[in-house]
């Protein structure tokens, strides 16, 4: 159980996010579809969790990005380090796909690669 752990601490091999951390929140779309990326994060500025909100509530692409994430936010917490991370999805191809609204990330071949690109963008320094 991981109520009242210290933030910053690692309880069984995950590190814990404070209980109140700082976020990043961004709108974004892919191939027509919008939604909101939320990346939450260490007092070191690492992300350590990510929620994706898709317009389109309860459809079965909503469902499966909310496992993704929830799978995503444990591997970062158990110590997958963010590079590697960005590297297992970047370049993952499936619809929707297409132009986004980010001129920084013009193209995405799925909702997961554009992620791991914004992440890859704002969170990954060589």
């Amino acid at each position: 159980m991981y109520v009242g752990a210290a933030s910053g601490t690692t309880v069984g091999g995950r590190r814990v996010l404070p209980v109140t951390r700082r976020s990043l929140t961004h709108k974004f779309s892919v191939g027509g579809f919008e939604g909101y990326l939320t990346i939450g994060l260490f007092e070191d500025n690492v992300p350590g969790e990510i929620f994706i909100k898709m317009s389109k509530e309860g459809s079965t692409l909503s469902g499966l990005i909310q496992g993704f994430c929830r799978a995503f936010s444990l591997a970062l917490q158990y110590g997958l380090p963010v590079p590697a991370a960005v590297d297992r999805f970047r370049g993952m191809r499936f619809e929707p796909s297409g132009m986004t609204s980010n001129p920084e990330i013009p193209e995405a071949t799925s909702i997961l690669d554009y992620v791991a690109r914004f992440i890859e963008l704002h969170y990954v320094t060589d």
